[in-house]
């Protein structure tokens, strides 16, 4: 039996990160290791088998919050030894970082205004991102996607040999069962959505990176008569004012709705038409492939790490970099539209039996147990 600690700033049940923080973390339990949690907050059922320590930490600015948060779990930690420290987020100290996040550098260095450089908030993530992925690090990083490994290696070289990749880890629920079509129906019924009308679908949290912004335009910009058959779905847990006063301004208000979090988004991915995804940048993007194997098509941005999913299984379009605004709305009015619709849904429905979409909770686990058997505990990061 192993002693694993879990490092997390905060969980809910609707994030991908926490989803697959969650699912690692049982996998653990089940193979009868001892875990600990410290986060800065917790929200949702606790896992049973699991101590979960809520850290009381406040302050101002986030980049202080996560320093203070990383000096009282270092203070817990030598309260507390374990053979595997594991981090959800970037920061010191971790033998294994699972890598939720996309790299902070990329983004920062290519995708910000160079005075974004000189704030405190950019020292801070740099530093830590820095102490994973830097030359003076040991911290084996489990990745996500070949996108993560392209960008650390690129930013971060000599850190290659400490990139692990891992498989996908979608819940199978989220595959179409047989009674797909019924279920399809009961939730068009609920809307009032007949099968003429279009529904575009957004799942999950983080509305600002995964590009709802760039959504509220694609459907903004669709000719009227198509406009008027289609609604806008957005099933996530964040702070939905900012783009409800968009659709406003859009004149789409009336197009839009903002469903908050739910526990049964299998529903809405067999209703709808179409996953409209333009995410900023996303390490992974789960929902691509939740989508694809409930027969959904897809339509993304090659800033997702899983848009090469899409492509490899034919279940979609995906938008090239550099991103332009004209070409996804041009793609969703065609995607709407075209008799491809059938075939894209159906070559998803054939990639979710072919390809190893579900074991990344299992191969995490093994090798977190490797980890600890090759010494783990001696990492040391900058």
């Amino acid at each position: 039996m192993l002693t694993l600690r879990f490092l997390i700033y905060s969980y809910h049940p609707y994030g991908g990160q926490q989803r697959d923080f969650l699912r690692v973390v049982e996998q653990c339990v089940q193979r009868g290791h001892q875990v600990n949690v410290y986060t800065m907050k917790w929200q949702g059922e606790q896992p049973k088998g699991v101590n979960i320590t809520v850290l009381p930490v406040s302050a101002l600015f986030n980049h202080t919050l996560y320093r203070r948060f990383t000096a009282l779990a270092q203070k817990a930690l030598a309260k507390n030894p374990a053979d595997v420290v594991v981090g959800f987020n970037k920061m010191p100290g971790l033998d294994v970082y699972f890598a939720a996040d996309p790299c902070f550098a990329e983004r920062a260095l290519n995708h910000r205004a160079s005075y974004y450089r000189f704030t405190p908030r950019f020292r801070h993530f740099m530093d830590y991102e820095n102490a994973v992925f830097g030359a003076r690090s040991k911290t084996r990083a489990l990745i996500l996607s070949p996108l993560q490994r392209q960008q650390f290696s690129k930013h971060y070289p000599g850190c290659e040999a400490r990139l692990y990749d891992l498989p996908p880890g979608i819940n199978k629920d989220r595959r179409a069962p047989a009674n797909a079509a019924q279920i399809r129906e009961q939730l068009r019924q609920e809307f009032a959505l007949s099968e003429q009308d279009h529904l575009v679908l957004h799942v999950g949290s983080g509305f600002v990176v995964k590009g709802v912004d760039r959504s509220l335009r694609a459907i903004a910009s669709l000719p009227a008569d198509i406009l008027a058959r289609t609604t806008y779905m957005v099933v996530g847990q964040d702070k939905p004012a900012r783009f409800k006063s968009m659709a406003f301004s859009l004149g789409i208000n009336d197009r839009v709705m903002f469903l908050g979090g739910r526990d049964d988004v299998p529903r809405f991915l067999l209703a709808a038409d179409l996953l409209l995804h333009p995410a900023y940048s996303e390490s992974a993007g789960y929902v691509l492939l939740e989508a694809t194997v409930a027969g959904l098509p897809v339509l993304t941005t090659d800033t997702c790490g899983y848009a090469f999913h899409i492509e490899q299984a034919e279940s979609g379009e995906v938008c090239t970099s550099p991103f332009d605004q004209q070409n996804l709305n041009q793609r969703l009015l065609e995607m709407l539209i075209s008799p491809q619709r059938q075939q894209w849904s159906e070559n998803g429905l054939h990639y979710a039996h072919t390809a190893d979409l579900y074991s990344m909770p299992e191969t995490a686990a093994s090798l977190i147990e490797q980890f600890a058997a090759e010494g783990a505990g001696d990492a040391v990061s900058a």
